[in-house]
C-alpha cells in the first residue's frame, strides 16, 4: 500500500474571503506527480473533468471536478490552459477554512475514495493579522507531503 498526500496553502480565493468569483483551486501544469495522482484527463477533448469521491473529517463524502480547462487548445480566441479542483466552496464555507491554512487530499493507491482535511494554523491567527491592518502574501504551491 502506497499512501500520498498532497497539501496546499490556502489563499483568499481558495476560501472566498476576496469577495472575487474563481473557477476553483489551481493545480499548475508543472506539479506533474500531483496530476498523476489525480484522475486522467484527454488533453484532446475540450475540457474534460473527472468527478471525485472525497472523505472529509467529519467523514462526509464530497464530490469534486477535477477539471482541465483547455480551451487554448481547441478555440481560435481560447485563453485557458489550466487544471482546476472545483466545487469546494461549500466545503470550506462548512469547515470554517481560512487564508493560511493548510488543505490536504490524500489517497492509498488501492482506494477509489479520497481523503481531505483543513489543517488549521496554530501559529499565525489571520483574523488578528486582519484587525492589525497587516497582510501577508502566502506562497499558495501545492506539495507532496508523503
Amino acid at each position: 500500500m502506497t499512501k500520498k498526500t498532497f497539501s496546499k496553502t490556502l489563499s483568499a480565493n481558495d476560501v472566498g474571503a476576496t469577495g472575487t468569483h474563481q473557477s476553483g483551486i489551481l493545480v499548475p501544469k508543472s506539479e506533474k506527480e500531483l496530476l498523476s495522482f489525480l484522475p486522467p484527463l484527454d488533453p484532446g477533448v475540450k475540457n474534460p473533468d473527472a468527478w471525485i469521491e472525497c472523505l472529509d473529517e467529519g467523514g462526509t463524502v464530497r464530490r469534486f471536478r477535477f477539471v482541465y480547462y483547455n480551451n487554448k487548445l481547441h478555440d481560435r480566441n481560447g485563453t485557458r490552459n489550466e487544471y482546476r479542483l472545483t466545487y469546494m466552496t461549500s466545503y470550506f464555507r462548512e469547515m470554517g477554512a481560512r487564508e493560511g491554512e493548510t488543505f490536504e487530499i490524500s489517497r492509498d493507491e488501492t482506494e477509489e475514495v479520497y481523503i481531505i482535511r483543513v489543517v488549521r494554523n496554530l501559529a499565525v491567527s489571520v483574523e488578528s493579522e486582519a484587525a492589525q491592518g497587516v497582510r501577508i502574501k502566502i506562497k499558495s504551491a501545492w506539495r507532496c507531503v508523503h
